[in-house]
This record gives structure tokens, sequence and C-alpha cells, in this order.
């Protein structure tokens, strides 16, 4: 752990740790907002081209630096000797080629983290082909698995993909690997691939499958809408409710809830009395709105809820009693997640300003006016 001011976060776990991000979108950026959030000083090197203002550049610091530039390479490195970890999310071999790769930060800080940010990772034949979420969930059987059964498969926007498999598990790598390099004095290279991630994600379907109770076929298991008791219902005003009664206590419930009888409706987990099961409850939910269903299942075990758009759930009482979402200037910022006991509460920081501390981080790292200057200049 590397000793600076970190007063503004004082209470968050990664106080006091530097991590350098090349900038970039998608599951990189995230990875350095998760771990932001958490305390570390996030120091985004990016190039002279004006970024996408997006909320993962909450609270980074912005430097540029043009790589392409032996005095840029020479000031990255001497930010590494200062810092904790890197994120990159370039495809292989580009940092390497800039000089500024896992090699070259390693052998001026060995107990530096590295961590490539991928879709199909550092090896394998694809390495170096693009890709974007959807072709990466395509390859681990997990696009397949999502959507109705009549028609194709639905893209889960990029959040299993890009986040679910992509971010969250590089953040939870480099902090294995901060751990691993306090102990033992020695860094680590990670290599990040949303393929590895998803595929990770994947345990229980795989599980389910070696016990008979799934199949590959879209629309016809327990939790991708095949089962009537674990899918979406059509509302009266054009809306949904989300049904999850998948056990048997809570399944009572909602057929007490809905006035139907057990016996008339029959066994839940008959699979050949599925398709007569959904009639039955699509044309219940078709009857009422989702504010009156909502009203109904409200503090029950049924686990049944309103489906919200993004909007709506910003005003949603549970959602408001814990504070979730924050109005900052034109967005609304997701929470710092997970919560510390630790942490005090404390106000969203703002986005990165595009290269509004590269003289402040250049500075303290030893470089004067003149090299500034040099590296500022077009």
């Amino acid at each position: 752990m590397t000793n600076r001011d970190s007063s503004t976060n004082n209470t968050k776990p990664l106080a006091g740790f530097r991590i350098i991000e090349f900038a970039g979108i998608g599951p990189a950026p995230h990875c350095g907002q998760l771990l932001g959030d958490l305390g570390a000083q996030i120091i985004l090197v990016e190039r002279p081209m004006p970024p996408y203002p997006f909320i993962e550049r909450r609270g980074k610091k912005s430097i540029i630096l043009d790589l392409r530039k032996d005095q840029a390479v020479s000031a990255f490195l001497k930010l590494v000797k200062t810092s904790d970890a890197v994120i990159d999310g370039y495809r292989p071999g580009v940092t390497a080629r800039l000089g500024v790769g896992p090699i070259e930060c390693q052998k001026i800080n060995p107990k530096l983290v590295y961590g490539h940010m991928t879709g199909w990772g550092q090896t394998g034949p694809w390495a170096d082909m693009a890709g974007h979420d959807i072709n990466y969930l395509s390859i681990t059987g997990a696009l397949h698995a999502l959507g109705p059964a009549d028609a194709p498969p639905s893209p889960p926007l990029n959040m299993i993909g890009d986040f679910g498999g992509g971010s969250v598990y590089l953040a939870m790598g480099i902090l294995a690997a901060l751990l691993k390099a306090q102990k033992t004095g020695q860094g680590d290279i990670i290599d990040g691939a949303i393929i590895d991630g998803v595929s990770s994600l994947m345990g229980t379907l795989l599980s389910l499958h070696a016990l008979g109770q799934w199949s590959p076929k879209r629309g016809q298991n327990l939790l991708d809408g095949g089962a009537p008791f674990y899918r979406c219902y059509e509302t009266a005003d054009g809306k949904f409710m989300a049904v999850g009664s998948v056990e048997a206590k809570f399944f009572k419930i909602l057929l007490e809830r809905l006035n139907i009888d057990a016996a008339h409706y029959g066994d839940q987990n008959d699979r050949a009395q599925w398709p007569e099961q959904h009639k039955i409850l699509e044309s219940i939910f078709i009857k009422k709105s989702r504010q009156e269903w909502a009203k109904i299942f409200d503090k029950t075990d049924a686990c049944v809820t309103p489906v919200l758009d993004y909007l709506e759930a910003i005003d949603h009482p549970h959602n408001n009693a814990r504070a979730i979402h924050r109005k900052e200037g034109l967005y609304i910022h997701p929470p710092i997640a997970p919560r510390f006991s630790s942490m005090e509460e404390q106000d969203i920081t703002p986005l990165a300003s595009h290269g509004a501390d590269t003289h402040t981080v250049l500075k303290e790292i030893g470089l004067d006016d003149e090299e500034i200057d040099i590296l500022t200049t077009k």
C-alpha cells in the first residue's frame, strides 16, 4: 500500500491505494469506478481526444499522455513507481508495444498488480479479434439461454458480460493480488477475460443440467420464463409484474393472494401442466393494474414485485429508503456498493475533467515545469 494523502476518503477501505487506468469504455473504466468508489485514487491516463463523459469517470483524476512519445512513456513509468495497480482495457499486446506493458512496469515496481481486461482473454485463437458483450456471451452458452422460446436470444444489455463477467471479476482479481503483494512483496499479472467470468457465473445452470433439471431449449426451464411461477405477467395498464414464487411456501402465498384454488391449479412442479398454468396466471394478472397488484403483494413473501423502468426505480420507496440513487447535475448516479459499516456517507464526487489533473499529478511524481510543458504541448 502506498502512503499518500487520502483525507477525503479516510473511512473507505481502499484509501491510500493508487491505481492507474488506461482510459476507455466498458468494463475497464467500470472496474476503476468500483475501486475508486471504495477509496482508491484512480489516475486516468487519457489520449488527447476528449472522452465520453460517462458516470464511470466519477472521482477519478485525469492526465493526458500521448504514449506514442518517449517522454510520455518515461512519465508514465515514473507514475508506476508510486502506484499499486494498473487497469489495461486494450487488446492484447497494445501496451507492451507502447513500452508500458506489465513486464516494463513490474521491472520498476515489482509489487505492481497489472490487470488486463478483454473479452476473449490474452490467449486463444480469437484473442486479437474485435468483439462486444453480445459476442462474448454468444460463445459461453449464456446468450442462448436468454429470451423466449419462440424468438431470437435476447441480449441482456451489457450487464452480464461487460460488468458481471468483466469488471466485477477484474476488481476481485486486483483486490486479491493486492493482498498477495502486501504479504509477499510480489505483484501479479491478471488475465481478466469476459468469457471466463461469464462462464464462472454459469455454475448454477451447469449444476442443474447435471442433475437433469435444465435443458438447452430456451424458455422451458426453471429460471428462464419456462416455469409459470418464475416469469413476468402483463397487467391491465400494459405494464408488468415479476413473479418469483419458487419455493412452495412462497408459492402458497401467491395462490392465496390471487384467490386461486390450489387443487384446481395443480402441481406447481408438474411441467406437463405448465402451459395451462401459464394461461391461468396470465388471465388473472391482466385484470388489474400494476399499481393494484403491487399493493396486493406489498410486504408479503410471495416474491411478486412490480417491474419498473430505470426512471421509475428512482422513486420506489425501498430504493428511496436506502438512498440508492443520487442526482448530480445531468446524471442519476448509481450507489457505492457494497456498503461498509466503517464508511461515512459521502457526497458523489464529480466526473474527471479531461486532462484537468495533468500538471498536478506529474508535478507530484517529480517532473518539473519544463518537462510538463513538453508533454502538454501539441
